[in-house]
């Protein structure tokens, strides 16, 4: 019996001391690398949820924000009947077979599902759509704006600081840093916009402005004005999920704000780290390949056809004038 009451009360002061170790733990600043798991992490600084670690969407909103039926690809064109869920794999990517397709959603738009542009926002959204292997800024390996970036099939990292939390995305070296403190806004509009932060309770609100109009929210051509304002809202679920919320006012396009919402995940490979997705060198030919004297891409002969390429200059093209003097 007094062995048992010894032992009783080691183990009490093991558990009094391990207590006092994680409330130490929780509010010191977080110094694990990219890779350590929740657990190693600290689970607040300053108060404050961190949402340090490597994240990522899993959702088909990089293709379409709405709601959408799975597609036949990327890139389709009028099949034998003439409905909309009758069409076909285009010529640039019927090589590709399923690997072009597009799956199928539930959408992330909130409330009616709709995204409410103007009627002359909404032809050019539909005029993106039809022309999406040529418009989109993906294709261009641009820098993907906010919120697209959050989105992309691609995993991001957010590390966190007292004033500044800084987020780096593997796609074409891609970051941003959010400012909790008060910072000048910048010169000049930006590709990934200008992020101030704040704290309500355990949600971090971040409003972005400054950005330009050359990005998209998705592949199915929806677009914005310089004139975006996103608000965002990052609100830990549990420690290994955020619900991200974005509302999204854009006068010049839309006719009301509208809201996108979905969880981010964290990445839980022990040894996971963000590795850098460099896409330039892979869309040089895509973008500059028609300003070469004698082309390199003109042919593909696979197993079952034969795709013969032929490259146009487009209208007004100056770069291309001023090489070919």
């Amino acid at each position: 019996m007094r062995l048992n009451g010894s032992m009783i009360v080691v183990a009490l002061a093991a558990a009094l001391v391990g207590a006092a170790i994680s409330r130490s733990l929780a509010q010191s600043p977080a110094t694990a690398g990219p890779g350590a798991g929740p657990a190693s992490r600290p689970a607040r600084i300053e108060g404050h949820p961190n949402l340090s670690g490597i994240w990522q969407a899993n959702n088909e909103a990089h293709w379409d924000l709405q709601a959408h039926a799975a597609r036949a690809g990327a890139v389709t064109q009028p099949g034998v009947y003439p409905f909309e869920y009758a069409r076909v794999a285009a010529a640039p990517v019927v090589a590709l077979g399923a690997a072009a397709g597009v799956p199928a959603s539930l959408g992330v738009v909130q409330d009616d599902g709709e995204i409410p542009y103007t009627p002359e926002a909404l032809a050019i959204r539909k005029a993106n759509a039809e022309n999406w292997i040529d418009r989109d800024p993906e294709l261009k390996c641009y820098l993907p704006g906010i919120p697209r970036a959050m989105y992309m099939p691609y995993p991001f990292e957010i590390t966190q600081s007292t004033n500044k939390i800084h987020m780096a995305y593997a796609i074409a070296n891609t970051a941003r840093t959010i400012h909790i403190d008060a910072v000048d806004p910048p010169p000049a509009e930006t590709w990934m916009g200008h992020s101030v932060g704040r704290w309500e309770g355990d949600t971090l609100v971040v409003d972005v402005t400054s950005f330009n109009d050359k990005t998209w929210f998705d592949r199915a051509g929806n677009f914005h004005s310089e004139a975006l304002h996103l608000t965002e809202r990052f609100t830990p679920l549990t420690p290994d999920v955020i619900q991200y919320e974005v509302t999204i006012e854009d006068p010049k396009v839309f006719t009301r704000p509208w809201r996108i919402a979905m969880p981010l995940y964290r990445r839980m490979e022990p040894n996971i780290q963000l590795l850098e997705y460099r896409c330039t060198e892979f869309a040089e030919e895509f973008l500059y390949g028609h300003v070469r004297k004698e082309p390199l891409v003109t042919r593909w002969e696979g197993e079952t056809m034969i795709v013969e390429i032929t490259r146009k200059v487009p209208p007004g093209d100056r770069f291309y004038e001023w090489l070919r003097k």
